[in-house]
């Protein structure tokens, strides 16, 4: 990389960029006790400029001096080092404005998202990790963590990428910047776990800062971190930046001055120079398996160092990433086939070949389906995405209906962003017993609330705010015929709606239930009913039953248990809530209270 031979003429005199005794505080320290006394040092003398200021500081902090050298701004989310940019800004006359594409306009981009402290000062204001970025590629980060992408769900025209996390530790959605920036982005970070760190237990983690001032990252975030940190060294362009920062808001990045620092705190990435990937997973089982869920178990892998966690493969996709040699994969449909196979993963990063594939198929359901609904919007009309308009689109025989509405926004993956208007369902036959929605405000605005009608009626509300946030109504119970509106009753904010998910009717499974307490041996019966200290007694003939289910009266499997009677006549079951349940006993039914 073209860093490494800059950082070795400027690691001799980086410390020199700081004014005579800047750190000298600091001398001598090592760990949590040279985090705080870096802490110290660049929490005095910096000063607030306010949100706007910032507008001001890119003028001389975000300027391309040392790619094209062309005074344009410098991009991290589009700088292309080696070729040509796809698209360049003008200070000032390219602020953002409104933008559908990149290059529409510039953006101030939080490397650690403002959403983490309720967008709150000087952290919103701080130059120091807050970048002039692209406006379409900063929204399409959004609040996401920093991470290693496997599976990419947006790339922009310099190759940063958006997408299913590979980083040991983290399955879930992360953003990766070009190998150019990614000691940047680390440097950024570490800043402001250190400048912030007397308030990191106020913050909200994001799934990338810790809560407590050392170390003040997770530990996976912080992994990644380090590696970054180490691979891509401290470039002309940082050591810049820090200079012009400092001459604006009067603190620097010790991490810039001083890359040692980050391993005198942190410790270096372990194990440095590993390449050896882990032994290949085997016997690869399935012990257990019920209408929804699948149980996995395999041989521990090894390693010349350690392994650290293993990748759960399902259907060729990543579903999971453990630290054990067991898993249950959840949330599945009954009387469906699955196939599976796990990775071996080291601290390094190697990852072993694959495991050999099993394969397991869900029991049938003898219940209504937990979810009969399932809308993820990934069929949502493209066209004049940033526009708001109404869009319609049908889905699993639903016809939906977004009013003032825009699809170019995401949480997930595809979502539909309402404004002023509404999201409402066409008429569906089989009820709503609850309802389950992912929301998030965009763009700017305050946190609020949607109403979700049914059938015109109010049944609750939905609120969102600036992280996306995940909703279940329960006990909504209309059968039948049904309408479903979700209402944005703000006129500017901006929400956007992912997976909506809702149970049918409580009244079918009930007709169901019904059936099957007909069919419900006489010799057999619940003693006593409300049950008790989470333990059902059954009277009657019960050595030769194999299984027990426990279900709710929406149909979902509460728990499963292979031969329930083999030690006597009782059944340790899991904590329920209170309410009525039916145990069913291989073919008979029988229905019980919890108080």
């Amino acid at each position: 990389m073209k860093k490494l031979f800059i950082c070795l003429i400027f690691s001799q005199f980086a410390n020199a960029q700081a004014p005579s005794g800047y750190y000298s505080s600091a001398n001598g320290l090592t760990g949590a006790s040279l985090k705080t006394a870096l802490s110290s040092i660049i929490t005095n003398g910096h000063q607030d400029k306010g949100y706007t200021g910032l507008w001001t500081a890119y003028k001389t902090t975000d300027i391309d001096k040392n790619y094209e050298n062309d005074g344009s701004i410098l991009d991290i989310y589009s700088e292309r080092p080696s070729s040509s940019d796809p698209y360049n800004f003008s200070s000032v006359s390219d602020q953002c404005g409104t933008y559908s594409v990149e290059g529409n306009c510039y953006n101030r981009e939080h490397i650690v998202p403002q959403s983490f402290f309720n967008e709150g000062s000087p952290m919103k204001n701080d130059i120091h990790f807050v970048r002039a970025t692209d406006g379409k590629v900063n929204g399409m980060r959004s609040n996401y963590p920093f991470g290693k992408v496997g599976s990419t769900t947006f790339t922009s025209l310099n190759g940063s990428k958006l997408g299913t996390s590979t980083s040991s530790g983290f399955s879930g959605t992360v953003f990766e910047p070009i190998d150019e920036f990614k000691g940047d982005v680390a440097r950024m970070v570490f800043y402001f776990v250190t400048r912030y760190q007397n308030q990191l237990s106020s913050f909200s983690s994001g799934n990338m800062l810790g809560s407590s001032a050392f170390p003040g990252l997770q530990t996976w975030e912080l992994n990644v971190l380090l590696a970054w940190h180490n691979q891509d060294p401290v470039s002309q362009a940082e050591i810049n930046r820090n200079n012009a920062s400092y001459t604006f808001q009067g603190n620097r990045n010790p991490f810039i001055d001083n890359p040692n620092y980050v391993n005198q705190i942190w410790g270096s990435q372990t194990p440095t120079g590993d390449t050896q990937a882990p032994t290949t997973v085997t016997n690869l089982a399935i012990p257990s398996k019920t209408t929804n869920n699948i149980s996995l178990t395999w041989n521990a892998s090894t390693d010349n160092v350690a392994v650290t966690s293993y990748d759960v493969y399902m259907n060729g996709s990543l579903k999971s990433n453990v630290t054990s040699t067991s898993t249950t994969i959840t949330g599945l449909n009954p009387s469906t086939s699955y196939s599976f196979y796990v990775k071996a993963k080291d601290a390094a990063g190697n990852t072993s070949a694959n495991s050999s594939t099993v394969s397991g198929t869900t029991n049938a359901s003898t219940a209504l389906p937990v979810n009969c609904v399932n809308e993820t919007f990934e069929t949502i009309p493209t066209a004049s995405a940033s526009s708001y308009t109404t869009k319609t689109w049908t889905n699993a025989g639903i016809t939906w209906t977004a009013t003032d509405s825009r699809s170019d926004q995401t949480i997930s993956n595809k979502a539909i962003t309402v404004r002023d208007g509404s999201l409402k369902s066409s008429n569906f036959s089989n009820g709503i017993s609850s309802l389950t929605v992912t929301t998030q405000l965009k763009f700017s605005g305050t946190s609020g609330a949607f109403n979700v009608l049914v059938n015109g009626v109010n049944v609750g509300t939905i609120p969102y705010s600036t992280t996306a946030t995940t909703t279940t109504i329960n006990n909504i119970n209309v059968s039948g015929n049904v309408v479903l509106t979700l209402v944005n009753n703000s006129t500017s904010n901006r929400v956007a709606i992912d997976n909506l998910v809702w149970t049918c009717s409580a009244g079918s499974a009930r007709q169901s239930i019904v059936s099957a307490e007909n069919t419900e041996l006489k010799e057999l019966q619940v003693y006593p009913n409300p049950i008790s200290n989470n333990e059902i007694f059954v009277k009657g003939k019960t050595e030769n039953i194999q299984k027990a289910e426990i279900y709710n009266l929406q149909g979902k499997v509460m728990q499963t248990i292979s031969q329930p009677f083999k030690n006597g006549k009782s059944i340790k079951v899991n904590q329920l809530p209170q309410g009525i349940y039916i145990l069913k006993l291989d073919e008979t039914s029988l229905k019980f209270l919890v108080k």
